[in-house]
């Protein structure tokens, strides 16, 4: 297992996160390696959205059974974090390609800036 140690102490790189079945969650979406996340996440927003409806009126018309509408919703929360979390990985990677690909293009500005400077000066 790949580690790095940082202030004296090891740390693994391999970073697993935990399924919501081993957090004690029910998962609202198909599982799987081949999880459509864009698809996933509108499709939990927008039952969120419906949630929250369905919320206000029942505070409005029935407030003492707004208990079970307020656990629904926190579950929705829980799978929307989930995903996203899931999703931290591929963040990280491509953000750090974009950063070199950065790195790449100033620095071969620099070596055109570096030539233009010499052939005018001599």
């Amino acid at each position: 297992m790949p580690y790095i140690i940082c202030y004296g102490a090891n740390y693994t790189t391999d970073y697993v996160l935990p399924s919501l079945e081993e957090q004690g969650v029910r998962q609202l979406y198909p599982k799987g390696p081949n999880i459509d996340f864009k698809k996933e996440l509108r499709s939990l927003n927008r039952e969120l959205q419906l949630h929250i409806l369905e919320l206000a009126d029942i505070l409005v018309e029935r407030a003492s059974q707004y208990a079970r509408r307020v656990e629904e919703i926190s579950l929705i929360f829980k799978n929307l974090h989930h995903l996203l979390n899931s999703l931290r990985p591929h963040q990280a990677r491509a953000t750090l390609i974009h950063l070199l690909k950065l790195q790449i293009k100033r620095r071969k500005q620099a070596i055109e800036d570096i030539k233009r400077y010499a052939f005018n000066n001599y």
